[in-house]
């Protein structure tokens, strides 16, 4: 299995948490499709002997695309790559571009699964962020989309400054209300040279609490479990059968190309980047050249990399597979490692398999770095 992502590189306004490549401006948005579509015609010989189980269009925001300029770059990839009869064609959305005649459209073309970037449903916690839409947006586009997709997931975000447990809870059980399949929930992070960033240092908007971020965790954690929802990722929850084809490639390590200015990509033992600025990218491509930057993983690098993703899902990290791609040396190490993890009841050992505990979860990220080991 493999997949193909696609990065769509504009928004309509910056999200003041948001660090990806993206512009506001779409002057050269014809040019940049175009550029996409010279892409996968370029690459198709990376997967000649592959079959695509997904495509992913990311961003930014890809729902500032009209349908038939999606259709363009889909009808690429079917042109030039053998594809699944039965492939999970994902579009990231934003509310305040889901019109009902919009996912009427989108519900007669070939995408099949949308992610619906609502954040949150309460208005002071969307202007905090700078969404563009609004909280009615927010249920609006949600009460037409159940109504012609069965495959949707909407984004969560907790640790929001200003928001207490019951204002997160009203999130989770709005966001329930509405029969979806999938929720992806993420921690709101301060990341260097954004907007928030800024806001916190000059003290206008208060610091990300880590505590009560926290809290919310297994607020959510608890509720989505209760209503038949797998904690399948640290930041994924799906119905059985609903769980995000795309992303669970990604954290079992197969193999994805990524398309468009800022994409990575991963073929198992090298990782690539195509070059983060879309005039740069375009001229590029138009000079039949790709942009891109590689570096080839070294044994230490894939077992840190193999820790860190199977620590965060619910597979976990299988010990058989660490002794047989890595060697003794590596097994007996995270052993070792994990063991102080083990004693304080945050990783635990099933079916041969280190996992995570629930009380481990928020912390899996700090606790597979334990377990990397150094070059």
């Amino acid at each position: 299995m493999s997949g193909i992502y696609i990065h769509i590189p504009f928004c309509k306004q910056a999200c003041h948490y948001c660090d990806f490549h993206f512009s506001t401006s779409l002057k050269k948005k014809d040019e940049l499709i175009n550029a996409l579509i010279s892409e996968i015609e370029i690459r198709k010989s990376e997967f000649k002997n592959t079959t695509v189980e997904t495509i992913y269009f990311g961003g930014g925001t890809p729902s500032l695309l009209t349908s038939e300029e999606l259709n363009r770059i889909i009808d690429s990839v079917y042109k030039n790559y053998k594809v699944s009869e039965s492939p999970e064609i994902t579009l990231e959305a934003n509310p305040d571009d889901l019109s009902n005649n919009r996912i009427l459209e989108l519900s007669k073309s070939p995408v099949n699964r949308l992610s619906i970037g609502i954040q949150s449903f309460h208005e002071k916690d969307l202007k905090l962020m700078n969404r563009a839409h609004n909280k009615q947006e927010a249920k609006q586009s949600l009460e037409e989309a159940v109504k012609h997709f069965k495959n949707i997931s909407l984004d969560l975000i907790y640790g929001i400054p200003g928001t207490t447990n019951q204002e997160w809870q009203e999130n989770i059980d709005i966001a329930l209300g509405f029969g979806v399949n999938h929720i992806s929930s993420y921690a709101l992070t301060v990341e260097p040279k954004t907007a928030l960033a800024s806001f916190i240092e000059k003290g206008v908007i208060d610091n990300v609490d880590d505590a009560l971020a926290q809290e919310q965790f297994h607020i959510l954690i608890d509720t989505l479990e209760a209503n038949n929802f797998v904690h399948y990722e640290l930041s994924n929850f799906g119905k059985e059968g609903f769980f995000s084809r795309n992303n669970s490639a990604y954290w079992q390590r197969k193999a994805y190309l990524g398309i468009g200015p800022s994409a990575h990509s991963f073929n198992g033992k090298q990782r690539g980047w195509n070059v983060r600025n879309n005039t740069k990218y375009i001229k590029a491509i138009q000079n039949n050249e790709l942009p891109i930057e590689t570096e080839t993983l070294t044994k230490t690098d894939q077992y840190n990399e193999y820790v860190m993703t199977g620590l965060r899902t619910v597979w976990g990290v299988s010990i058989e597979k660490i002794r047989v791609s890595f060697g003794i040396v590596f097994e007996n190490y995270m052993m070792q490692q994990a063991q102080k993890h083990i004693d304080e009841h945050l990783l635990y050992i099933e079916d041969k398999k280190l996992k995570v505990t629930k009380k481990g979860k928020f912390l899996s990220d700090g606790i597979a770095s334990d377990l990397f080991m150094l070059n």
